[in-house]
């Protein structure tokens, strides 16, 4: 269990990502956390957590994001292993217009028993961050081994069909063990859910204790690669981003949409490499064509805040 503590630990310190996908993720941590409730015909938004972190972090987003208070209760539960501590957030006014604003209950007013269909069909951050958040409520992961597994409880076979969807869009194939659950068992295949929903460094910490001779020594690859260089790449990367969002930002939606979408691609796929970004690309374009549409991107933004400097 401390591994899965840890993972939820990495998960919930999550604080870079922009609206849609805390929105998400919310929705998603609401969803497989509990739901919805009706009592004397007032609606409550209620989720219960293992990790106090994921909890402070949705009753913080409920705020935040939607403008609602969230209470926050520690509840003891009996378990066949004994007593364990559960956090429950829980909104009771203004529940109705919170289910309505996470896309919970749809225009109709009618339950929504899966993911809303914005989200499933929303940018990649954001299916990453509904992925995130249904494991950060629900999730489990076991120790490597020949039984490994990384799976999610599901409240609904609906939920658990928007999460098999999503992690068909990452390029994951997870598979239904019933209505009830959401698995994955494929070692490789763990290790890049991990890294998708934010926890590299569990994701790390989960490769280097596999057992099989392969798995040793991809882990010993990645403990013994220079500790500069990680640094480096992931700076690079950050930045990068950084110039992306600001570039943005200053075109607003004055922006060729080829450049745009390598710009989006950028923002999406943070830690990929231009050679997977080209890949990634609609229709799929080489390395150079990703990294010149993004530079171009770059000039373009430079030579417009310039260019309004001198104006003013």
């Amino acid at each position: 269990m401390a591994l899965l503590d840890d993972v939820k630990s990495e998960l919930a310190a999550i604080d870079n990502e922009l609206p849609a996908a805390k929105k998400a993720q919310a929705t998603a941590m609401i969803r497989f956390g509990g739901g919805l409730r009706l009592v004397q015909r007032q609606i409550i938004v209620q989720a219960q957590f293992d990790s106090l972190e994921a909890a402070k972090w949705l009753q913080s987003t409920i705020k935040n994001l939607y403008g609602h208070e969230a209470s926050l209760t520690q509840v003891a539960r009996q378990t066949p292993s004994g007593v364990v501590q559960r956090y429950l957030v829980q909104v009771e006014r203004g529940g109705a217009a919170l289910a309505l604003q996470t896309g919970l209950l749809d225009r109709r007013k009618h339950l929504v028993l899966g993911l809303p269909a914005d989200i499933i069909s929303g940018n990649i951050a954001q299916v990453k961050a509904a992925w995130r958040g249904a494991f950060l409520a629900h999730g489990g992961l076991s120790d490597p081994g020949k039984a490994s597994y990384l799976e999610i409880v599901c409240p609904t076979n609906e939920a658990a069909l928007a999460l098999v969807g999503a992690a068909r869009r990452l390029g994951v194939t997870a598979k239904p063990r019933s209505s009830e659950r959401v698995t994955l068992k494929d070692p490789d295949a763990i290790e890049r859910m991990l890294m998708l929903m934010g926890a590299p460094r569990s994701a790390r910490e989960w490769t280097g204790k596999r057992s099989d001779g392969e798995a040793r020594g991809k882990a010993n690859r990645l403990a013994n690669f220079d500790d500069a260089n990680m640094r480096r790449s992931a700076k690079a990367a950050a930045e990068a981003s950084d110039k992306v969002r600001k570039a943005f930002e200053i075109l607003g939606d004055d922006i060729p949409e080829n450049l745009r979408a390598a710009g989006q691609l950028r923002l999406d796929h943070g830690d990929a490499s231009l050679e997977e970004l080209g890949r990634l690309a609609n229709p799929p374009i080489t390395k150079d064509a990703i990294a010149g549409r993004i530079r171009r991107l770059l000039q373009l933004a430079e030579k417009t805040e310039k260019a309004r400097a001198q104006q003013q």
